[in-house]
């Protein structure tokens, strides 16, 4: 087997030990790795705070998918939804305050397998995740470098 194909079998593994990324380009290209690992209609929550890469992060499993749209914070709109290879719906819930609305944003219509729903600030809506939800941090180590680990 060739060194990519290692690394795609044990990014869950190095992942669930936590990995130091030192760029931009090197969390997308974990997310890229990781992509190949997610299953098919997954719900992925990113925890982690202001600039610690959580957009980077789902960019990179943008590109995986070959996603060509130009992945940005959904802050605003709060859901955004692309088509590739596999739906992304990147949700973030920094600005929703309680379970209804979520439920309000009726996501479930949205949800067309195969799918992944990414999710920023997860904490805002944490009882409507599923035991199923994949759940990654990341962390500011210093100016450059950034930590991600599956929790």
């Amino acid at each position: 087997m060739n060194s990519r194909g290692s690394e795609d079998m044990n990014i869950l593994e190095r992942l669930k030990a936590g990995i130091i990324s030192t760029s931009d380009a090197e969390t997308e290209a974990i997310a890229r790795t990781l992509a190949s690992q997610i299953p098919e209609d997954l719900t992925l929550a990113l925890y982690g705070e202001l600039g610690t890469g959580k957009t980077t992060f789902i960019r990179g499993l943008a590109s995986a998918w070959k996603i060509n749209e130009p992945v940005t914070s959904p802050t605003y709109n709060i859901l955004a939804i692309y088509r590739g290879d596999r739906t992304l719906l990147h949700l973030d819930a920094f600005r929703l305050e309680n379970q209804s609305e979520i439920e309000e944003l009726m996501i479930d219509e949205f949800l067309s397998s195969p799918y992944c729903l990414a999710i920023e600030w997860p904490e805002n809506i944490e009882n409507w995740l599923s035991d199923a939800c994949w759940k990654l941090k990341l962390e500011i180590h210093d100016k450059t470098k950034r930590f991600i680990k599956i929790l």
